[in-house]
């Protein structure tokens, strides 16, 4: 099984050498790039059903020693990992084939695929690893990977700097994080996940509080939370396959893993939790209200993500691990399918942009059969996956008790309105796109199919999860053993992931009087945009992300800019010119006294009397004074 896990770890960035190395061959890169992730997607299976319910299952090899910490690198299956990797393996593959067609004719088609490929590779790294050091490794190339990807149409001026910022918000989460990182492994006496967790148990760790604040501030910046969160938005200047992958599978997905991995840690203090149910809060409406105010289609879905992830965090705060993996694992199939199937839509009518578009229904069929699957689990409407993971966090919530009672309240309570507001924006992006009047614009796709095979399997596929998933919770018992035993509870169940009741009856309050007031503005007017008549004044405060960047560019960049022109006067006027004036003075003086070399005589004894007589004066003043 360890051996398969390290395989299929290993398959992924071996495709992305062989695709790099094939240069500009177009049908190398699209095999290379496929194949090697479709038989790591097949090995992810095989180590699923291998390991069912049981304890880790851990393989390491021993490298050697690094002053007290012996090295072992290796790999560590869980219930976790196993189905996590599933996740990445699968979406992986969807958007590699996805990409074939949707950018398999650019030039730059085999460095976007190798990139995609050494991404999954990445995040494999963190999913299988045995060890907090190897795991960093994965979680920092998965950053660099980001950093080029999103920056694929480099030549755009909007995607330059949003690869920066995507890269520098995400490193300084990384900077504590990789403190909290070699704080853990200090005082755990090994970097070994599991010698981590038993030190963690055992409540043998001093000052957990300020390891898990220093580990969570590498979350918020890898899953796109308060204050940490600006970066995600931008980042759908990349290609849309790359965003579904960073906003399903990847990238965003590590940092909820992460928490759920070493979750021992984070519960050694109370303070954190509420602290982590504060940002949750925060971010989930937040990010749910702005994504209700966005007219670019892949904004709202970012915004989604952002505010899913909240869902997610706020689940850990509360005990609930299994819920909120749970929702994980259902958020990467909805979400990736909301994206390719934007993207199918995108390429057809050629604009990201809710008003050029309308009445798409007929036109596209299969596009808006699946991303209708897709949005109606993210609205939380049942049966669908992302009903039972949504009511599955609430739950957790609602029943928390002692250290997780006060987070409890907290994701309680905005989670209800998060619930609301998430299917308002579902419902007004549906309308905005496949229902009222088609636009007067020429539309690109008219003229064509809806969109090749190569695009619309990978839809089909993905809608398969996203509506089915929620019967593994209404008749799967063992899912739930698989999630409930990824610490070694062999055979134990987790909690019951659809508790229903009283949260079950409050949620689907909310979705449909939020959906209901969606519906009624749209229904007196087909023209005109629900979001512009209920948001009001409000409308470019939610559409500018409450000016968050523009309060970053006072508080932070400004700040910065201004120092760095202060350092630049000071080493140019001041430390320059001193330089500058030892070199002038150096040469001056050694124009004088060349000219003092005269050759004459008479001048030097001149001097040299001229010296004598000065120091004899000089002698008799002192002996006087004296």
């Amino acid at each position: 099984m360890n051996t398969l896990a390290l395989l299929a770890a290993l398959l992924p960035a071996f495709g992305a050498a062989a695709t790099a190395a094939g240069g500009r061959d177009l049908r190398h890169a699209k095999f290379w790039s496929t194949a090697p992730i479709a038989a790591a997607f097949v090995l992810t299976l095989l180590v699923a059903i291998d390991h069912g319910s049981g304890g880790p299952s851990i393989h390491t090899y021993s490298i050697g020693t690094a002053g007290q910490f012996h090295v072992e690198i290796g790999t560590r299956v869980t219930g976790l990992s196993a189905l996590v990797a599933v996740l990445v393996t699968s979406v992986a593959t969807c958007v590699q084939v996805f990409s074939t067609t949707y950018l398999g004719g650019e030039p730059r088609y085999p460095s976007y695929a190798a990139f995609i490929s050494l991404f999954t590779a990445a995040m494999l790294t963190v999913v299988y690893s045995a060890d907090l050091i190897v795991l960093l490794v994965g979680w920092e190339i998965m950053g660099a990977c980001s950093y080029f990807l999103i920056g694929h149409y480099w030549e755009k001026a909007v995607a330059r700097p949003a690869s920066i910022k995507a890269f520098l918000m995400t490193k300084t989460g990384d900077v504590p994080f990789l403190f909290g990182i070699i704080a853990l492994g200090v005082q755990a006496h090994s970097f070994q996940i599991n010698a981590v967790l038993a030190a963690a148990g055992s409540d043998s760790l001093s000052h957990p509080g300020w390891i898990a604040a220093l580990l969570l501030c590498g979350v918020l910046g890898k899953s796109a939370q308060f204050p940490l969160h600006s970066w995600l938005p931008d980042a759908m200047a990349g290609p849309t396959p790359i965003s579904a992958l960073i906003h399903a599978a990847t990238m965003v997905a590590a940092g909820i893993y992460v928490v759920a991995l070493l979750y021992p840690v984070f519960a050694m203090c109370p303070a954190v939790l509420i602290a982590m149910a504060v940002i949750a809060a925060i971010t989930m409406c937040g990010a749910a209200l702005c994504a209700f105010a966005q007219t670019d289609v892949k904004k709202i879905l970012a915004y989604s993500t952002v505010s899913q992830l909240a869902y997610m965090l706020g689940g850990l705060a509360v005990g609930g691990r299994s819920q909120a993996i749970y929702l994980l694992l259902a958020h990467g199939a909805f979400k990736a399918l909301l994206f390719l199937a934007a993207g199918v839509v995108i390429h057809r009518v050629g604009s990201n942009e809710l008003s050029a578009m309308g009445g798409l229904r007929f036109r596209m069929p299969i596009a808006y059969g699946t991303m209708t699957v897709g949005l109606l689990a993210l609205a939380g409407i049942p049966p669908f996956s992302g009903f039972f993971g949504k009511e599955a966090v609430l739950g957790a919530a609602y029943d928390a008790t002692g250290e997780f009672a006060a987070p409890g309240k907290i994701v309680l309570i905005f989670g209800l309105i998060t619930a609301g507001l998430t299917a308002a924006y579902s419902l007004r992006l549906w309308l905005g796109v496949f229902h009222g009047p088609f636009p007067d614009a020429p539309h690109e796709h008219e003229a064509k199919v809806e969109a090749p095979q190569a695009e619309l399997i990978p839809l089909v596929l993905l809608a398969i999860p996203a509506a089915a998933l929620g019967l593994v919770v209404l008749f799967g018992t063992g899912f739930s053993k698989v999630i409930g035993g990824w610490y070694g509870e062999q055979g134990a169940a987790a909690s019951d992931l659809w508790p229903g009741g009283l949260t079950t009856l409050l949620s689907l309050l909310f979705v449909l009087g939020f959906s209901a007031l969606v519906y009624l503005a749209w229904r007196r007017d087909e023209h005109a945009d629900p979001a512009e008549t209920m948001l009001g004044p409000a409308r470019d405060v939610l559409l500018n992300g409450f000016y968050f960047d523009r309060l970053i560019d006072v508080a932070l960049v400004r700040p910065t800019r201004a120092a760095a022109r202060l350092v630049d006067f000071l080493d140019t006027n001041v430390i320059d010119a001193y330089v500058r004036g030892s070199g002038s003075g150096a040469r001056g003086l050694g124009t004088q006294l060349r000219r003092i070399q005269n050759g004459s005589i008479q001048f030097y004894l001149t001097c040299l009397f001229l010296g004598v007589v000065i120091m004899a004066a000089v002698y008799a003043y002192v002996g006087t004074v004296s």
